[in-house]
């Protein structure tokens, strides 16, 4: 169980940078640069799904196997789709724990968290357990949804083989097409447009929740 904190996503995200920068060997370290500038100069934020956008619809299985369906969702009020790139990545967990301390504010909102992520339902659900998780957590196998959404990129060879050696991506997605989404945050109108949309290509970066809640305010 992921204890309740007092710090904020971006001062838990900070620390962790530091850290893995005091820590992390050289190598590993110009290697996952290297990845971060490959994702910027392929553009793959500005070929992202943007602000003022139709919200491609999407059926995924959640962690037990039930359907879940975007256009079905917003019909009870606004959607906030957020990605992650698997159980593996602490900056995602991190993200996970405060989305789920602002759940309740968020539901106060009348707004839906759907959570999205390439691993199998298998992972899925122990990421869900492991952080006592209460919003949806969908499998989006093979980043379906997520090319949809523009927001998939392919890994570098020397990040691929890191993650492979550190935790095997390869079991956690099923597939070797070593391609993961970026940690992109929308918030869906009921309308089924875009309202709200976090795109970076640093994956340590995420939406402040704190941020999506006073959106959600401004919307009414």
């Amino acid at each position: 169980m992921t204890e309740q904190t007092n710090t904020t996503l971006q001062q838990d995200l900070q620390a962790k940078k530091d850290n893995f920068n005091e820590t992390a060997p050289e190598e590993i370290k110009t290697i996952y640069k290297a990845g971060i500038d490959d994702v910027i100069n392929n553009g793959i934020v500005k070929q992202a799904k943007q602000t003022g956008a139709k919200a491609p619809d999407f059926s995924l299985p959640n962690a037990t196997g039930q359907q879940v369906k975007l256009s079905e969702k917003i019909k009870n009020g606004p959607v906030i789709l957020t990605w992650y790139r698997g159980g593996w990545c602490p900056y995602c967990n991190l993200t996970l724990h405060h989305l789920q301390q602002f759940l309740p504010d968020f539901q106060k909102q009348g707004a839906h968290l759907l959570a999205l992520t390439p691993e199998l339902p298998d992972n899925s659900i122990s990421t869900s357990e492991k952080h006592n998780l209460t919003f949806e957590v969908l499998s989006d196998i093979d980043n379906q949804v997520a090319k949809q959404y523009g927001i998939v990129f392919k890994l570098t060879e020397e990040v691929a083989n890191v993650y492979q050696d550190k935790f095997d991506l390869h079991a956690y997605n099923g597939n070797e097409d070593n391609e993961l989404p970026l940690a992109a945050t929308y918030i869906i109108g009921q309308d089924g447009i875009i309202k709200y949309a976090f795109l970076d290509s640093d994956y340590r970066n995420r939406a402040n929740p704190e941020d999506l809640l006073a959106f959600l305010k401004s919307m009414k």
